[in-house]
């Protein structure tokens, strides 16, 4: 969506450390194009809080408590289809600069850049364009150069994990949402990061590959038919 003048991106700050998210907003009080529209401590709180405040762009910290921040960009996705995500972090981690730009943030920026560099990746990718730190271009391609696979199931999360095990026994996002305590919406963003992980198109793929894998049956081996 093109912004204008009069009609600002909508900016949420994701962020552990409140000085860091004041400092943020002191940083971009005099910037008119851009209305921080929420804050989030963490992952969770920020997924919670995005199907309200709809923010078409989401500056997110890498290194904070609670949901890993791949996992939190994959389910703001799932949840704000339209949303942008740029990544905010103090240094780029060849595996850490990967895993965000397949989980879909669209820019990586270093909390050293200075207001002018800073404010260019937010427009950059607020526009819907990819930003990357130079130090992160860098990183990306010697990760790209050295591509070890690794075992798909391992990149779970042991809630995933759980979400993927009730797939395998065929139950509705509804139902597995009243089993673990989560929202509809929530599965719904664990089953969009699962597949993605996974690289699986659907969730019958899903729950083949964990059937393939012996998930599903101990607990309730007459349900599968």
């Amino acid at each position: 969506m093109n912004q204008t003048a009069t009609t600002p991106t909508r900016l949420m700050l994701v962020d552990d450390h409140a000085i860091v998210r004041e400092g943020l907003r002191a940083l971009l009080s005099d910037v008119e194009e851009f209305a921080i529209v929420g804050e989030a401590s963490n992952g969770d709180e920020a997924c919670r809080m995005a199907p309200q405040l709809r923010p078409d762009l989401v500056l997110i910290d890498l290194k904070m408590p609670g949901m890993h921040a791949p996992d939190a960009i994959r389910m703001l996705r799932a949840i704000v289809p339209d949303v942008k995500v740029l990544a905010l972090t103090s240094y780029a981690e060849d595996d850490q600069v990967r895993d965000v730009m397949k989980a879909g943030a669209m820019g990586y920026v270093l909390k050293e850049v200075s207001k002018a560099d800073f404010l260019e990746a937010l427009r950059t990718v607020s526009g819907g364009h990819p930003w990357l730190h130079p130090q992160a271009q860098r990183s990306l391609m010697e990760q790209l150069r050295a591509g070890k696979p690794a075992d798909p199931l391992a990149t779970l999360t042991y809630r995933e994990r759980s979400v993927l095990e009730l797939i395998a026994r065929g139950k509705s996002n509804r139902q597995i949402g009243a089993d673990l305590n989560l929202t509809e919406g929530t599965v719904k963003g664990y089953v969009s990061i699962i597949l993605a992980k996974l690289k699986l198109d659907d969730r019958t793929q899903a729950a083949l590959f964990a059937a393939e894998r012996g998930m599903g049956r101990a607990k309730k081996e007459s349900s599968v038919r």
